[in-house]
C-alpha cells in the first residue's frame, strides 16, 4: 500500500456472487472467480459501462482455448467464423484460464501501469500534468477533486446532486471510489472549459466531449461474469488489419503525445480504450489509500476517427444518417427492445454489433444490460441509470422473427398510444378551460400551453404500458394485438390525470368524453 494502490490485488470492484453474497475483489480475483460471480455492483453506471469495455479489452486478451489461441488472435479474426469457433471453444471451458490470467497481469502489463498512484505510469493517467497544469506563476493548477468525482458541485454554480461539498472544502475519496470516477471522466467527461495544460506556448484551456458522453450502451448479459465478458469482446469487423498494433492505453510505455494525431482505434483494444479525449491525474492522500486532489484536462484536440462504440444503437435520421441513440432518464429499456432484437436492414436503427453472432445455445438466458448517462454535449448531467431486461435475446429476429417482430408491433402500439394520449390529453384541458373552443370540430393547440393533465397522464401511463409489454411478451400472445390493452392503460391514466373531483364539472366530463373518444379512434383507425 505504501508505494500505490495495485488494482491487480487491491479490492476495488464490487461484485455479487452466484451464492448472492456480495463483496470487493481486484483484477486477478475478478478474472480468476469470473465463472463464480453473478454481476457487477458499481454504484455508479457510467463507471461501470466503461470498467466493461475496459475488462472486455483484458478478455480478449486473457481469454484462450486449449491450445493457447486468445480473442484477440489477429489471423483468427480475419475469418468472422473461425473467430465465433474459437470463442466458442472459450465458452465451452467455463472459466479464465488462471495462469492466462497471470501471466498477462504481471508479465504483459508493463509494471506499475495498473497500478492507481504508480509514480511513473499510473493506472489511465498522465503524470506530465503536474507540470503541464499550471498557473501564470507555475504553480501547481490542479483542478479539484469534486471536478473529478461526478454528481458533486464544481464552481460557484454546480447543481448539488448526490452531497453538500464545496470548492472550499473539499473532501476526499477512496482510492476505489477514485478509480471508478477516473474511468468514468474517460468515457463520459464534458466538453468546454477545462484546466488549462500548456505543451507549447498556448495555455490551451478546453476539451471535447469523452467518446460516450450523451449516450446509452446495451451488453449481452449472461447469469454468471465469465460468460458476460467473453460475450463483451466485439465480434472483429471483417476489415481487421492483423499487422496494426493494438495496444491499450495501460500496455503502452508511455502515455501517448497529445500534439500528435491519435492512434486508430484498431480491434479489439483501442476500439474500446482509446479513444479518451480526457487527461487526468490523481493526487493521493499521504497513506495511499485515498484521493484529494485531481488534475482533468484534455488529452487531444485532433479531430475524432470516424468509428462507432460496438454496444449503442445507432438510428438512422431522415437524411439517412447515422446517430447515437442517446441516454434518456425518462425512457425506460423496453422501448429500446425492438432496436436490440429486430437485424439491420429490417429497421430505421442498426442494433449494437456486440449483439450480433451471439450464441444459440445461450440466447435462452441472455439478458441485457443497459447503461445510460442523460447528459447534454458540453457540461449538464441530468441522471444516469442502470438496466436489465429479462432475456429477450432469445427472441432476437435471426432466432425467432415472430417473437421479435411481436415485440416491435407491442411496442410501436405503445409509442402511438403514448402520443395520442399526450395530444388527448392536452385537448382535454383546452377544451375543458376554453369556452370558445368547446363546440368546434377541430380544436388548435398550443404546445406552449399544455396545461397540466398532459405531463401527470404520461407519468402514470408508461409504467403501465410497461407492464403491458411485458405481459404480452410470451409466445402464447404472439397473434394478440397490442393495441387493446395499451389504449385501456391510458384511459386510465387521462382519468387519473384529471381527477375525480375535475370530472365532476359538467364542462371537463364533456371534455375527457371528448379526449377518451381521441383515444379509442386509435382502434378504428387500425380496424
Amino acid at each position: 500500500m505504501a508505494d500505490g494502490f495495485d488494482l491487480r490485488d487491491e479490492p476495488w470492484i464490487p461484485v455479487c456472487w452466484v451464492d448472492g453474497a456480495s463483496t470487493w475483489v481486484g483484477l486477478r480475483e475478478l478474472f480468476h472467480k469470473a465463472h463464480e460471480i453473478a454481476d457487477l455492483e458499481l454504484p455508479v453506471p457510467p463507471a461501470a459501462s466503461g470498467l466493461v469495455r475496459i475488462l472486455a479489452a483484458m478478455t480478449a486478451r486473457i481469454a484462450r482455448d486449449e491450445q493457447g489461441v486468445g480473442l484477440d488472435d489477429g489471423d483468427t479474426a480475419e475469418e468472422i467464423t473461425e473467430w465465433i469457433d474459437l470463442r466458442g471453444r472459450i465458452l465451452a471451458g467455463r472459466c479464465f484460464r488462471p495462469r492466462a490470467v497471470d501471466a498477462y497481469l504481471d508479465e504483459e502489463v508493463p509494471v506499475g501501469s495498473l497500478n492507481l498512484f504508480d509514480p511513473v505510469r499510473p493506472f489511465l493517467q498522465d503524470r506530465r500534468l503536474r507540470a503541464e497544469c499550471v498557473d501564470a506563476q507555475g504553480a501547481p493548477n490542479p483542478s479539484g477533486v469534486n471536478k473529478l468525482v461526478f454528481g458533486r458541485p464544481t464552481g460557484v454554480n454546480g447543481a448539488v446532486l448526490f452531497g453538500h461539498f464545496t470548492d472550499g472544502d473539499p473532501v476526499s475519496v477512496t482510492a476505489a471510489e477514485a478509480a471508478w470516477h477516473l474511468i468514468a471522466q474517460l468515457y463520459y467527461g464534458p466538453s468546454g472549459q477545462c484546466t488549462p495544460r500548456r505543451i507549447t506556448e498556448v495555455r490551451a484551456g478546453s476539451t471535447d466531449a469523452g467518446p460516450l458522453r450523451k449516450a446509452v450502451s446495451f451488453h449481452a448479459w449472461a447469469p454468471d461474469l465469465f460468460t458476460s465478458l467473453v460475450l463483451a469482446v466485439p465480434v472483429p469487423d471483417r476489415g481487421v488489419d492483423a499487422e496494426v498494433s493494438d495496444e491499450c492505453p495501460w500496455e503502452a510505455p508511455a502515455p501517448a503525445d497529445p500534439l500528435a494525431a491519435p492512434a486508430e482505434p484498431a480491434w479489439p483494444g483501442r476500439l474500446l480504450t482509446g479513444r479518451f479525449r480526457h487527461s487526468v491525474l490523481l493526487v493521493p492522500s499521504e497513506n495511499r489509500t485515498a484521493v484529494v486532489d485531481a488534475y482533468v484536462t484534455w488529452s487531444t484536440h485532433e479531430p475524432r476517427h470516424t468509428v462507432w462504440d460496438p454496444y449503442v444503437i445507432l438510428d438512422r435520421d431522415r437524411e439517412g444518417q447515422l446517430r447515437v441513440r442517446e441516454a434518456d432518464g425518462r425512457r425506460a429499456v423496453w422501448r429500446d427492445v425492438d432496436a436490440l432484437l429486430l437485424m439491420d436492414g429490417s429497421h430505421s436503427t442498426v442494433r449494437p454489433p456486440s449483439l450480433n453472432h451471439l450464441p444459440p445455445p445461450l440466447r435462452s438466458r441472455l439478458s441485457v444490460r443497459a447503461y445510460g448517462f442523460h447528459q447534454d454535449g458540453k457540461q449538464t448531467d441530468t441522471t444516469w441509470f442502470e438496466a436489465t431486461t429479462p432475456p429477450v435475446l432469445q427472441w432476437q429476429e435471426e432466432a425467432d422473427p415472430l417473437m421479435a417482430r411481436h415485440l416491435a408491433r407491442c411496442h410501436e402500439a405503445a409509442e402511438d398510444v403514448g402520443a395520442r394520449l399526450d395530444y388527448a390529453a392536452r385537448l382535454a384541458w383546452k377544451v375543458a378551460t376554453d369556452a370558445g373552443v368547446a363546440a368546434d370540430a377541430k380544436v388548435k393547440l398550443d404546445r406552449r400551453r399544455p396545461g397540466p393533465w398532459a405531463e401527470v397522464a404520461s407519468r402514470r401511463y408508461w409504467p403501465a404500458a410497461e407492464r403491458e409489454f411485458w405481459r404480452m411478451a410470451t409466445p402464447q400472445r404472439c397473434d394478440n394485438p397490442p393495441l387493446l390493452p395499451l389504449i385501456e392503460a391510458a384511459l386510465v391514466a387521462l382519468d387519473e390525470a384529471i381527477g375525480p373531483v375535475n370530472r365532476a364539472d359538467i364542462r371537463v366530463a364533456r371534455a375527457r368524453n371528448r379526449a377518451r373518444a381521441a383515444l379509442r379512434a386509435l382502434l378504428r383507425a387500425a380496424a
